[in-house]
């Protein structure tokens, strides 16, 4: 899959984007890092022009509640709405359900193995294959674990 991890906001510390980076590349999978600092509607436009498939945005910054449903809704707004976004960084648990609410489909916190991550992506792989939306536009209600 082409995966685009993206870091939004003023959030400046990038190394659990880049471990996942690396990791998913070396899983098989064609990935581009935006770097940091990035806007959501840089966000999306990159998506789009990349043609990816699987968005992964890591947030530490507190911001997840504002930036990722903006990410979400300008996906949708732009045609986009078969990307598959999972996140990733300090996001309390009593926030997930309105990420995933808003088209998330998994959320990894600190501490997750990798192997995680690409169990992810190959459930969500299988289940596109089998005909099931799971991209942030859709309204199936699925999300990993």
């Amino acid at each position: 899959m082409r995966v685009v991890v993206a870091k939004p906001g003023l959030d400046g510390h990038d190394r659990g984007a880049k471990v996942i980076a690396r990791a998913l590349r070396d899983g098989g999978h064609d990935v581009i890092y935006t770097g940091l600092r990035k806007s959501p509607d840089e966000i999306v436009r990159i998506v789009s022009d990349e043609d990816a498939q699987v968005l992964g945005l890591s947030t530490l910054s507190g911001a997840h509640e504002s930036l990722i449903p903006i990410i979400c809704t300008g996906l949708r707004e732009s045609g986009l709405g078969d990307v598959i976004v999972f996140a990733g960084g300090i996001i309390p648990e009593r926030d997930r359900k309105a990420l995933y609410e808003s088209g998330v489909r998994a959320i990894f916190g600190p501490g997750t193995k990798t192997t995680s991550v690409l169990d992810f992506l190959n459930e969500a792989s299988d289940r596109l294959s089998a005909g099931n939306p799971v991209g942030v536009g859709s309204d199936t209600g699925w999300h990993w674990n």
